[in-house]
């Protein structure tokens, strides 16, 4: 029986691009990598508002459909380089998908048909859904550049491609396989069902926050405060919780904003001066900079803004600071009209 290695994003294409060669008497095993930046495995688990579903892994949730084994490596460090310096450069914000999908497809390569003897690689890859990744023209880019070459099959538009190995040594029947392309996900949609399952992530839905626009704008204002390009996992963890306020260059505020986020922040608080009103209700905000006394000061009355006393005259705000000296602020909270819409980042 030939062995198959597929890239497993939680998503609709990947499960249906594993059971496409599942059905086909092949054996599967999925591969999931952990960069760090995925939504899913984060804020879903964090935050409190909008749960409709139960939290869950997708990728481990579509491993238990298929009734494979999931395989997830941690690749946060190694994944640096592809975030900080793409060859191929930046989507709309700043996702590297063409060099990220090059630089997944190459661990799959390395780490399952080269050292644990799978025969050839699976992705949900569809020509067209992707601006910067999934088109004609880097189909053969990215297995030529991850070493693949022709032992990457795509099960899902593969007849809009040139046959791979698999299909012209018969591990897997070309005719069984599809052609669909662009940006319309009925056809997978129907697919799935024909398959019996219902339940599935959001189609069109993206898994990285390197492609949200307000999550790129916080990673590119963190670079530009310390003068760097580059980053630590703590810092991606905490540009996905709160809200950020910058008013100042050399230093900002992470709010909370819910109650899963102040206990992820509570994690932080022994690393940074962090902020808490006391007599009444309200958020945990860690001060992330060097500030001055004043700033201090102006980052209470933020705080107190946000808190159930922001319509008191006064407030009292306990500003805890890292050395372990306390000091006790009474602050009038900040009125809206003086909160500038270019502070959030």
């Amino acid at each position: 029986m030939k062995k198959a290695i597929a890239l497993i994003s939680g998503g609709l294409d990947s499960m249906l691009a594993a059971k496409v060669v599942q059905e086909q008497g092949v054996h599967v095993e999925g591969l999931n990598f952990y960069t760090g930046f995925c939504v899913e495995g984060h804020t879903h688990a964090i935050r409190k508002k909008r749960q409709v579903k139960p939290r869950r892994n997708n990728a481990l949730w579509v491993a238990e459909q298929l009734g494979i084994k999931l395989h997830i490596i941690d690749v946060a460090e190694e994944y640096k380089d592809i975030v900080l310096n793409p060859k191929h450069g930046y989507g709309q914000n700043l996702n590297p998908c063409l060099d990220c999908k090059i630089f997944m497809v190459d661990r799959a390569r390395t780490w399952g048909v080269a050292e644990r003897d799978f025969d050839f690689i699976v992705t949900g890859e569809v020509i067209g859904q992707r601006p910067k990744s999934q088109r004609k023209e880097t189909m053969p880019l990215i297995a030529r550049e991850s070493g693949a070459d022709d032992l990457l099959l795509r099960p899902l538009c593969a007849r809009n491609l040139a046959p791979t190995r698999p299909e012209r040594e018969g591990w897997v029947d070309r005719d069984a396989l599809y052609g669909f392309h662009g940006r319309n996900r009925k056809p997978q949609m129907a697919l799935a069902e024909s398959f019996g399952f219902s339940d599935y992530a959001q189609p069109a839905g993206g898994c990285c926050f390197l492609t949200d626009a307000q999550y790129a704008s916080k990673l590119a204002d963190l670079w530009d405060a310390r003068g760097a390009r580059d980053y630590e996992l703590d810092d991606i963890m905490l540009l996905k919780v709160g809200r950020h306020i910058r008013p100042a260059s050399h230093y900002k505020l992470i709010v909370g904003r819910e109650e899963g986020e102040n206990r992820y922040l509570e994690g932080y608080r022994n690393r940074f001066l962090h902020l808490r009103t006391t007599g009444f209700p309200g958020p945990l905000a860690l001060i992330d900079g060097a500030p001055e006394p004043r700033d201090v000061t102006l980052a209470a009355r933020i705080l107190a803004r946000y808190s159930r006393g922001r319509t008191l005259p006064r407030v009292d705000v306990s500003a805890h600071h890292v050395n372990g000296v306390v000091e006790l602020l009474n602050v009038e909270p900040l009125p809206p009209t003086e909160l500038p819409a270019a502070w959030h980042v």
